[in-house]
């Protein structure tokens, strides 16, 4: 049996685990958001092999999620964050608090993101109402967006819109 393709797939959810999926790549970026920028740190601070971190960076860099840099003056190259990667930390902040309330032991988290400014702990942002309180999975309602197709207008609740498009095509 072939495996899907998840980057031929229409939805945007789909296409964005076709690269960040793969089991190394959410950790290769909390390395470069931990600060790592040479390939050595990365290796010594994740214990992978120089192979498959060699083709995860190149899987990132290649989807715009780091930059492959050399610093001026030379010297060996560096990996920074691109704007696509740093759009990408509110979602691992939310991963990781979901792993820290989930996934650890009773000694509690290993890291804890700090604000430097203030020097508290940083939160994953909630999910809230534009009146600021809060909302739940079961207070949403999925709607077919503009991009959407017959399929997910029929799945969403858009079934009239359909049968227009289609009465008009007949």
């Amino acid at each position: 049996m072939t495996p899907t393709d998840f980057a031929s797939m229409p939805c945007p959810v789909a296409r964005s685990m076709a690269v960040l999926g793969e089991r190394w790549a959410i950790l290769v970026l909390r390395e470069a958001f931990y600060g790592s920028t040479r390939f050595d740190e990365f290796e010594s601070n994740l214990g992978i092999a120089p192979n498959i971190l060699s083709a995860r960076l190149k899987t990132l860099v290649a989807h715009d999620l780091l930059a492959r840099v050399t610093p001026e003056g030379g010297g060996r190259h560096v990996y920074q964050l691109t704007d696509k990667g740093r759009d990408f930390f509110p979602v691992f902040v939310a991963l990781k608090a979901w792993a820290d309330c989930w996934m650890t032991d009773e000694k509690g988290p290993l890291t804890v993101l700090q604000d430097r400014r203030t020097g508290k702990e940083i939160a994953a942002a909630e999910l809230m109402r534009a009146d600021g309180s809060q909302i739940t999975l079961d207070e949403v309602r999925v709607l077919p967006g503009p991009g959407a197709g017959r399929f997910l207008r029929r799945r969403f609740g858009d079934a009239e819109a359909v049968s227009e498009q289609e009465s008009r095509h007949d």
